[in-house]
């Protein structure tokens, strides 16, 4: 029997979306062990729990401080991209070496992407990606900043490459600015308002 491919569809996390992204970030072990997507909203570290990650994601969600796109596979959510201005995301990977080459910070973020196991390599992230620029046109466009891996045909494991590939950043209008480290680079594009 022939497998049909479900069509997937994008929508925006918000607290009408919010159980079926807890859903799937409860289904993969708080997503890298209790972050619930909270790592580049404040620094994680020795004390913080999962259910502290868990609580404070919510909050963030229900008074609007934390933007992401999330991808359906009919209802069920299968991953996302998120998204946010410098002061919803204030940390970075390699920051030392983005903040010594900052001469203006980007209006957008985008810094995480996450594909549910037994989703992966279907177009989740590419999906999240447009999904991600389309609500940012709606929020009015800018300046936006992203932070891929560059795997230099190199093997690099799809846990490994949170921030994105750099093919995903490309197809999407993304230009190489700077390197921030030996694999990850900074991205810019301008998204014109809807």
């Amino acid at each position: 029997m022939e497998r049909r491919e479900a069509v997937l569809s994008v929508g925006p996390l918000d607290a009408e979306t919010w159980p079926a992204f807890a859903a799937l970030v409860e289904a993969n072990n708080g997503v890298w062990g209790g972050c619930w997507c909270m790592g580049f909203h404040v620094k994680l570290g020795k004390g913080r729990t999962a259910a502290q990650n868990r609580a404070e994601k919510e909050q963030r969600v229900r008074d609007g401080s934390t933007h992401a796109a999330l991808v359906f596979d009919g209802d069920q959510c299968v991953g996302w991209c998120q998204f946010g201005t410098p002061e919803e995301l204030p940390e970075v990977k390699s920051k030392r070496l983005y903040e010594k080459g900052l001469t203006d910070l980007p209006d957008w973020r985008i810094t995480c992407f996450f594909t549910g196991k037994g989703h992966r390599g279907r177009g989740v992230a590419d999906a999240a990606l447009a999904g991600a620029l389309a609500q940012i046109a709606q929020y009015g466009g800018g300046t936006v900043e992203g932070y891929p891996e560059e795997t230099d045909d190199r093997k690099v494991s799809g846990s490994f490459l949170h921030t994105g590939p750099m093919p995903a950043f490309e197809s999407h209008g993304f230009t190489r600015v700077r390197p921030i480290s030996p694999h990850r680079w900074v991205v810019a594009r301008t998204v014109t308002p809807d």
